[in-house]
Protein backbone atom coordinates (compact mmCIF):
# COMPACT_ATOMS: atom_id res chain seq x y z
CA UNK A 1 0.00 0.00 0.00
CA UNK A 2 1.66 3.66 -0.65
CA UNK A 3 1.83 5.59 1.97
CA UNK A 4 1.73 9.64 1.31
CA UNK A 5 3.16 11.41 4.01
CA UNK A 6 1.66 14.61 3.37
CA UNK A 7 -1.87 12.99 4.87
CA UNK A 8 -0.31 11.83 7.32
CA UNK A 9 1.03 14.69 9.03
CA UNK A 10 -1.06 16.67 11.39
CA UNK A 11 -3.13 13.92 11.72
CA UNK A 12 -4.20 10.96 13.55
CA UNK A 13 -4.32 8.74 9.72
CA UNK A 14 -1.15 6.89 10.81
CA UNK A 15 -3.05 4.55 13.13
CA UNK A 16 -5.73 3.39 10.35
CA UNK A 17 -3.14 2.92 8.04
CA UNK A 18 -0.97 0.92 10.79
CA UNK A 19 -4.02 -1.32 11.26
CA UNK A 20 -5.03 -1.70 7.62
CA UNK A 21 -1.92 -3.81 7.61
CA UNK A 22 -3.14 -6.30 9.70
CA UNK A 23 -7.00 -6.63 8.86
CA UNK A 24 -8.21 -8.53 12.20
CA UNK A 25 -6.89 -5.55 13.99
CA UNK A 26 -9.14 -3.06 12.25
CA UNK A 27 -11.56 -3.07 14.57
CA UNK A 28 -9.29 -1.56 16.97
CA UNK A 29 -8.06 0.66 14.61
CA UNK A 30 -8.89 4.33 16.36
CA UNK A 31 -7.71 2.75 19.90
CA UNK A 32 -4.63 0.98 19.38
CA UNK A 33 -2.85 0.54 22.50
CA UNK A 34 0.15 2.71 21.36
CA UNK A 35 3.08 3.48 24.37
CA UNK A 36 5.33 6.01 23.62
CA UNK A 37 8.38 5.47 25.59
CA UNK A 38 9.99 8.80 24.71
CA UNK A 39 8.59 12.16 25.58
CA UNK A 40 9.33 14.81 27.81
CA UNK A 41 7.48 17.51 29.37
CA UNK A 42 8.26 21.60 29.80
CA UNK A 43 10.43 24.46 27.72
CA UNK A 44 13.45 22.95 26.04
CA UNK A 45 16.33 25.52 27.23
CA UNK A 46 17.81 26.64 24.11
CA UNK A 47 13.94 27.28 21.93
CA UNK A 48 10.90 26.89 22.05
CA UNK A 49 9.15 23.87 20.65
CA UNK A 50 5.80 23.80 19.32
CA UNK A 51 4.15 21.40 22.05
CA UNK A 52 5.74 22.14 24.42
CA UNK A 53 2.89 23.05 26.48
CA UNK A 54 1.86 20.33 28.17
CA UNK A 55 -1.60 20.16 26.98
CA UNK A 56 -1.11 20.67 23.94
CA UNK A 57 1.20 17.67 23.74
CA UNK A 58 -1.69 15.63 25.48
CA UNK A 59 -3.88 16.50 22.81
CA UNK A 60 -1.94 15.28 20.23
CA UNK A 61 -0.61 12.11 21.61
CA UNK A 62 -4.28 11.58 22.00
CA UNK A 63 -5.28 12.48 18.58
CA UNK A 64 -2.51 9.86 17.51
CA UNK A 65 -3.71 7.29 19.19
CA UNK A 66 -1.30 7.32 21.99
CA UNK A 67 -2.63 5.43 24.93
CA UNK A 68 0.33 5.96 27.22
CA UNK A 69 3.37 8.17 26.98
CA UNK A 70 6.89 7.96 29.67
CA UNK A 71 7.32 11.65 30.27
CA UNK A 72 10.48 13.13 31.67
CA UNK A 73 11.37 17.01 32.21
CA UNK A 74 13.63 18.92 30.21
CA UNK A 75 14.07 21.36 32.98
CA UNK A 76 16.01 17.98 34.24
CA UNK A 77 18.76 18.71 31.93
CA UNK A 78 20.33 22.19 33.44
CA UNK A 79 18.61 22.27 36.66
CA UNK A 80 20.33 21.25 40.56
CA UNK A 81 17.12 21.11 41.87
CA UNK A 82 16.10 17.50 40.89
CA UNK A 83 13.81 17.00 44.14
CA UNK A 84 11.50 20.17 42.65
CA UNK A 85 11.90 18.91 38.52
CA UNK A 86 10.41 15.80 39.57
CA UNK A 87 7.95 17.29 42.14
CA UNK A 88 6.75 19.30 39.24
CA UNK A 89 6.76 16.62 36.71
CA UNK A 90 4.42 14.69 38.63
CA UNK A 91 1.95 17.36 39.36
CA UNK A 92 1.68 17.70 35.75
CA UNK A 93 1.03 14.34 34.81
CA UNK A 94 -1.26 14.07 37.61
CA UNK A 95 -3.23 16.53 34.54
CA UNK A 96 -3.55 13.95 32.24
CA UNK A 97 -3.78 10.08 32.06
CA UNK A 98 -2.11 9.40 29.85
CA UNK A 99 0.91 10.44 30.55
CA UNK A 100 3.34 8.30 32.88
CA UNK A 101 6.16 10.36 35.10
CA UNK A 102 9.76 9.05 34.39
CA UNK A 103 11.89 11.03 37.04
CA UNK A 104 15.15 12.20 36.96
CA UNK A 105 18.36 11.30 39.10
CA UNK A 106 21.96 13.02 38.69
CA UNK A 107 24.14 10.60 40.95
CA UNK A 108 26.81 13.54 40.78
CA UNK A 109 24.95 15.19 43.01
CA UNK A 110 24.87 14.39 46.86
CA UNK A 111 22.09 13.42 48.22
CA UNK A 112 20.72 11.33 44.66
CA UNK A 113 19.88 8.54 46.82
CA UNK A 114 17.17 10.13 48.20
CA UNK A 115 16.20 11.52 45.08
CA UNK A 116 15.54 7.48 43.28
CA UNK A 117 14.04 6.77 46.58
CA UNK A 118 11.15 9.41 46.24
CA UNK A 119 10.71 8.33 42.61
CA UNK A 120 9.97 4.78 43.29
CA UNK A 121 8.23 5.21 46.69
CA UNK A 122 7.03 8.10 46.97
CA UNK A 123 6.06 8.46 43.44
CA UNK A 124 5.74 5.20 42.00
CA UNK A 125 7.33 5.70 39.07
CA UNK A 126 8.25 2.56 36.86
CA UNK A 127 11.87 4.35 36.23
CA UNK A 128 14.03 7.21 36.06
CA UNK A 129 15.78 8.76 33.00
CA UNK A 130 19.42 9.28 33.18
CA UNK A 131 21.25 12.35 31.25
CA UNK A 132 25.41 11.50 31.96
CA UNK A 133 26.38 13.85 29.01
CA UNK A 134 24.61 17.40 30.88
CA UNK A 135 25.33 16.26 34.05
CA UNK A 136 29.20 15.09 33.93
CA UNK A 137 30.05 11.35 34.71
CA UNK A 138 30.31 8.26 32.92
CA UNK A 139 28.40 5.51 32.93
CA UNK A 140 31.72 2.98 34.57
CA UNK A 141 30.89 5.23 37.27
CA UNK A 142 30.92 3.08 40.25
CA UNK A 143 27.60 5.62 41.05
CA UNK A 144 26.03 4.04 37.72
CA UNK A 145 26.27 1.16 39.25
CA UNK A 146 24.88 1.55 42.38
CA UNK A 147 21.41 3.39 40.62
CA UNK A 148 21.08 0.39 38.70
CA UNK A 149 21.28 -2.32 41.54
CA UNK A 150 18.63 -0.11 43.66
CA UNK A 151 16.52 0.40 40.11
CA UNK A 152 17.12 -3.91 39.86
CA UNK A 153 15.94 -4.66 43.25
CA UNK A 154 12.93 -2.52 43.26
CA UNK A 155 12.09 -4.02 39.87
CA UNK A 156 12.24 -0.78 38.27
CA UNK A 157 14.26 0.35 34.59
CA UNK A 158 16.25 2.87 34.03
CA UNK A 159 16.72 5.05 30.70
CA UNK A 160 19.93 6.42 29.45
CA UNK A 161 19.21 9.58 27.24
CA UNK A 162 22.43 9.18 24.53
CA UNK A 163 21.70 12.31 23.05
CA UNK A 164 18.92 15.10 23.41
CA UNK A 165 20.09 17.30 20.32
CA UNK A 166 22.54 16.89 17.31
CA UNK A 167 25.76 18.41 18.20
CA UNK A 168 25.63 19.81 14.96
CA UNK A 169 22.76 22.41 15.86
CA UNK A 170 23.61 22.86 19.55
CA UNK A 171 24.06 26.25 21.41
CA UNK A 172 28.01 27.53 21.10
CA UNK A 173 28.31 28.10 24.72
CA UNK A 174 26.78 24.60 25.61
CA UNK A 175 28.22 21.63 23.70
CA UNK A 176 27.18 18.19 24.72
CA UNK A 177 28.79 15.29 22.88
CA UNK A 178 26.37 11.93 22.72
CA UNK A 179 26.92 9.21 26.28
CA UNK A 180 29.62 6.70 25.06
CA UNK A 181 27.39 3.28 25.03
CA UNK A 182 30.84 1.23 25.14
CA UNK A 183 31.02 0.95 29.10
CA UNK A 184 27.35 -0.47 29.17
CA UNK A 185 27.48 -4.46 28.31
CA UNK A 186 29.91 -4.80 31.39
CA UNK A 187 27.73 -2.27 33.66
CA UNK A 188 24.92 -5.07 32.91
CA UNK A 189 27.33 -8.10 33.91
CA UNK A 190 27.60 -6.01 37.47
CA UNK A 191 23.97 -5.95 37.98
CA UNK A 192 21.93 -8.94 36.56
CA UNK A 193 18.54 -8.77 36.22
CA UNK A 194 18.78 -4.80 35.30
CA UNK A 195 16.79 -3.15 32.32
CA UNK A 196 18.16 -0.37 30.85
CA UNK A 197 16.32 1.48 27.77
CA UNK A 198 18.65 3.62 25.67
CA UNK A 199 17.01 6.48 24.21
CA UNK A 200 17.61 8.24 21.28
CA UNK A 201 20.31 6.21 19.70
CA UNK A 202 21.97 5.86 16.08
CA UNK A 203 23.40 1.99 16.10
CA UNK A 204 26.56 1.87 14.51
CA UNK A 205 28.42 -1.29 14.39
CA UNK A 206 30.22 -2.85 15.88
CA UNK A 207 29.04 -1.17 19.13
CA UNK A 208 25.27 -1.96 18.51
CA UNK A 209 26.75 -5.63 18.38
CA UNK A 210 28.15 -5.74 21.52
CA UNK A 211 25.41 -3.67 22.85
CA UNK A 212 22.33 -6.30 21.39
CA UNK A 213 24.00 -9.53 23.31
CA UNK A 214 22.62 -7.84 26.34
CA UNK A 215 19.39 -9.20 27.07
CA UNK A 216 18.26 -6.54 29.39
CA UNK A 217 18.95 -3.63 27.63
CA UNK A 218 16.43 -2.02 25.18
CA UNK A 219 16.14 0.31 22.45
CA UNK A 220 13.93 3.10 21.16
CA UNK A 221 13.11 4.19 17.18
CA UNK A 222 13.36 8.28 17.95
CA UNK A 223 16.77 8.70 15.92
CA UNK A 224 16.65 5.32 13.94
CA UNK A 225 17.49 6.12 10.60
CA UNK A 226 16.06 4.66 7.12
CA UNK A 227 13.29 3.54 6.04
CA UNK A 228 14.42 -0.23 6.79
CA UNK A 229 15.75 1.07 10.09
CA UNK A 230 13.31 -0.26 12.12
CA UNK A 231 12.71 -3.40 10.75
CA UNK A 232 16.22 -4.11 10.48
CA UNK A 233 16.54 -3.44 14.40
CA UNK A 234 13.43 -5.35 14.61
CA UNK A 235 14.85 -8.50 13.15
CA UNK A 236 18.07 -8.19 15.22
CA UNK A 237 16.03 -7.91 18.63
CA UNK A 238 12.63 -8.33 18.13
CA UNK A 239 11.53 -8.28 21.67
CA UNK A 240 14.08 -5.38 22.51
CA UNK A 241 13.14 -2.41 20.62
CA UNK A 242 9.94 -0.03 22.14
CA UNK A 243 8.36 3.09 20.04
CA UNK A 244 10.28 6.23 21.21
CA UNK A 245 9.02 9.73 19.40
CA UNK A 246 11.51 12.27 21.37
CA UNK A 247 8.36 14.20 21.51
CA UNK A 248 8.14 17.48 21.24
CA UNK A 249 11.47 18.22 20.49
CA UNK A 250 11.06 15.85 17.47
CA UNK A 251 7.06 15.76 16.04
CA UNK A 252 5.31 12.84 17.61
CA UNK A 253 3.81 12.18 13.77
CA UNK A 254 7.34 11.27 12.60
CA UNK A 255 7.92 8.24 14.77
CA UNK A 256 4.64 6.66 13.66
CA UNK A 257 5.25 7.68 10.15
CA UNK A 258 8.62 5.50 10.19
CA UNK A 259 6.66 2.41 11.83
CA UNK A 260 3.93 2.91 8.97
CA UNK A 261 6.86 2.44 6.65
CA UNK A 262 8.32 -0.16 7.98
CA UNK A 263 8.01 -4.01 6.57
CA UNK A 264 6.75 -5.39 10.17
CA UNK A 265 4.79 -8.25 10.79
CA UNK A 266 1.98 -8.87 13.24
CA UNK A 267 4.41 -9.69 15.92
CA UNK A 268 6.79 -6.93 15.55
CA UNK A 269 4.13 -4.40 14.98
CA UNK A 270 2.55 -5.57 18.36
CA UNK A 271 5.93 -5.36 20.05
CA UNK A 272 7.21 -2.60 18.53
CA UNK A 273 4.04 -0.48 19.60
CA UNK A 274 2.90 -1.97 23.37
CA UNK A 275 3.33 -5.26 24.09
CA UNK A 276 6.96 -4.79 25.06
CA UNK A 277 5.90 -1.76 27.10
CA UNK A 278 3.66 -2.94 28.91
CA UNK A 279 5.62 -5.89 30.13
CA UNK A 280 8.45 -3.85 31.34
CA UNK A 281 6.74 -1.22 32.74
CA UNK A 282 4.23 -3.55 35.02
CA UNK A 283 7.26 -5.26 36.66
CA UNK A 284 7.52 -2.52 39.54
CA UNK A 285 5.28 -3.95 42.81
CA UNK A 286 1.80 -3.28 43.39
Amino acid sequence: MALNRRDLLGTAAAIPFLASKFAHLRDDAERLPIVDTNVSLFQWPFRRLPLDNTHALAEKLTKLGIAQAWAASFEALLHRDIAGVNQRLVDECKKYSQLVPIGCVNPALPSWEEDVRRCFNMYRMPGVRLHPNYHGYALDDDRVASLLKIATESRRFIQISVAMEDTRTQHNLVRVKDVDLTPLPNLLKRVPGAIVQVLNYRPRQPLFEDLAQNEGLFFDTARVEGTDGIANLLHSIPDRVMLGSHAPFFVPEAALIRVAESELTEEHFRRLLWKTAQQIGMRRPA
